[in-house]
This record gives structure tokens, sequence and C-alpha cells, in this order.
């Protein structure tokens, strides 16, 4: 969430403690750059959907707020934009007419008040789609699902399995900053106040290994690709967190302002066409992702209903 990893340092998908630091500075310089040579878009405020996609298609660039986090969005060792959510979004705007993709970095946090205060076009960045987001934004269809997993130490000495267990044996948990994580050990009835929030899984897996906290919190993938290199931690099996006593399917999303429904049905179009024709798990896949994150959710499910259907 809300926050890419291979074993090979020199791929995308693996960020050491080293390249974490240089990650984060060459996203901030790239942020740095976007704003300053670029001219805003003007939201649409009219009815018919929008006309953000003939802009974009005009001036040949789309703007992409990313959060610097592995595997969703960020930007490598090379100052390249990459990460899941921004290759997916090369290969459908190239589709829609739009070449090129300018990278926005931000925190997670931002992403919304950012897309919504015209700062980048979408958001890019593997969001959760969530009912509180959905009145916020509109999200295109799910591109990938995800279960949680937990970060602990090798042997999982407290037997943590799931939210409940954290609960049960008073064990000492973290989770990255704005993840859907917190929710769900708030919901197996963990205090909120008593949560560790850390910046992401890389700051999760420290907290483990120096024994700050019994468990870390995240994503299946990102929690299976951090420790595959530590000697201290390991990740449990991936498991669905309850919501409202039931097992819970997260999917990731772009998100777009909310009068571009235009842009996020031409969006869904191309994503769908990626899907049937296997292409999408081949651009995902070297992010760590398997046949089993690709998904027929719809956000108007992830939504409940609401203005995403």
């Amino acid at each position: 969430m809300a926050p890419p990893l291979t074993n090979d340092t020199d791929t995308p998908g693996y960020e050491s403690r080293q390249t974490r630091r240089a990650v984060l500075a060459g996203a901030a310089a790239l942020g740095a750059l976007a704003a300053a040579g670029c001219t805003r878009v003007a939201a649409t405020t009219g009815s018919g959907g929008g006309d953000l996609l003939e802009r974009l298609r005009a001036q040949g660039v789309v703007r992409l707020g990313i959060a610097g986090e592995i595997p969703f969005g960020f930007i490598d060792r090379n100052g390249e934009l990459t990460g899941e959510a921004p290759e997916l979004a090369k290969a459908v705007f190239k589709r829609l007419g739009v070449d090129r993709v300018q990278p926005v970095p931000t925190e997670f946090g931002s992403l919304i008040p950012g897309l919504n205060s015209q700062q980048f076009d979408v958001v890019a960045a593997g969001m959760y789609v969530n009912p509180e987001r959905c009145e916020q934004v509109i999200f295109a269809d799910p591109d990938y699902q995800m279960l949680d997993s937990f970060i602990v130490r090798k042997g999982n000495p407290k037997g943590l399995h799931d939210y409940k267990d954290v609960v049960a044996k008073k064990a000492k948990f973290a989770t990255g900053t704005g993840y859907a994580e917190i929710q769900y050990a708030v919901e197996a009835g963990y205090k909120e106040s008593d949560i560790l929030i850390v910046p992401d899984q890389v700051a999760g897996l420290n907290a483990v290994e120096a024994g700050r906290v019994d468990v870390f919190a995240g994503t299946a993938l990102t929690t299976r690709e951090v420790v595959k290199k530590s000697a201290k931690a390991e990740a449990t099996k991936a498991f669905a967190p309850l919501v409202d006593g039931k097992p819970h399917v997260d999917g990731g999303a772009f998100a777009f302002r909310s009068a571009e429904t235009k842009l996020r049905d031409a969006f869904n179009v191309e994503l769908r066409k990626l899907k049937k024709s296997g292409e999408l798990l081949r651009i995902l896949r070297p992010f760590g992702f398997t046949e089993a994150e690709m998904t027929d959710l719809t956000a108007k499910q992830l939504c409940g209903g609401g203005k995403n259907g």
C-alpha cells in the first residue's frame, strides 16, 4: 500500500539500505525538476467526463504521482522511473496516444491531495482501492490483487500468522506510513497508538532484525522480497486480513480526479486488453508479481458500489 524487488541488487526489484537513500534522493531531485519544468493541466469541472485525455495527447506527456515505494513506483539507481505502476502506465498511455510519462515523487499520504490539486495527472503508485479513497478520487480497475504477510524473526518464535495472533500474544507491531495494515490490526483489536509506524518495508525489516518489534506487516509481495537476503528475518505465509469479520483481498489501481471519467474509462479499456493477452503479467513479473497477483476484481467491488461504478 500503500507502499519492487528481486535477488539481484542491480535490477529494479531489489532495494538495499544503501540504495534506499539514493532512491529517495533521486526522487526528490526528479520531483523538483518535474515541478519546475511542467505546465499544469487545468482540471475539468464541466459535465461529459472531462477532457484531460485530449489535453494529454496534445502535449504528449502525462505526469505520474509516485511515492518512491518499491515495487510500485520509484526512481532507480540510474535516476530512471520504474516500478509496476510506471511501467504499466508507459504501456497504457502509449496505446492512448501519450508517448511520455513524467514522475512527480511525493509522500504516499500526499498522493490524493496532490492529484486533486493538479500537481500531477494520475496516481501511479499501486494504491489500494477502498471506500474512503473512492470518496475522493475515481479508480481504474485493479491491475493486481494482494494478500498480507508478516516479517518476523527467523523461525517465527512468537508464532505470528495473522492479526489475531499479534493481539493475543501482545506482540510489538509495526507497519508502514499510510498502510492499510494499520486498520487491519486495529480491527483485530490492536491499539492504534501502540503501533510503530515506519517509512517502508526496509525500515520494517530493520526494526524486526534489531528486536525493536516482533512483527512488521506489509503486502505479501514486499515482505517476501525484502527478507530474501536477511539472515535474521523471514516472511510468513500470505493471508487475507479480516474486514467486518470476512477475509479481504486488496487490489491496487491507478487513481484519477473525479471529473475525468473519460480518461479512467479509456485506461480501463486498454488495461483489459493487457490482462486478456497476458501482457500485464509480463510487465509486472520483473517486480516480483506472479500469476497469484493477477485479478479480475473491479473498482466498483472494492469501492462498495460507490462513485466508481
